[in-house]
């Protein structure tokens, strides 16, 4: 699964810079998640490391991206693939 900010972000912007993915980016009016590049920090840290962070617990799983730790894993390695052919 993917992360998801909530409207209970309070634009706090702490955990923007916590992604190693670079999936985190202000939307119209809060932070938002990019799916595709959302790992849950799998292939980086052992916990999201934008849950670690948020003061107001408003980084919950997606339900709708349901993604097994192998998906999860595949997807950051295709990450960082891409990220060293640029």
């Amino acid at each position: 699964m993917a992360l998801l900010i909530t409207d209970d972000c309070i634009n706090c912007d702490v955990c923007e810079p916590e992604c190693p993915n670079g999936a985190i980016y202000m939307g119209p009016e809060i932070y938002e998640i990019d799916p595709h590049k959302c790992t849950e920090c799998v292939g980086h840290f052992n916990e999201p490391q934008c849950q670690q962070v948020c003061p107001v617990s408003c980084i919950p799983l997606d339900p709708a991206w349901h993604e097994t730790k192998e998906q999860l894993q595949a997807k950051y390695e295709r990450l960082q693939a891409a990220e060293k052919a640029q």
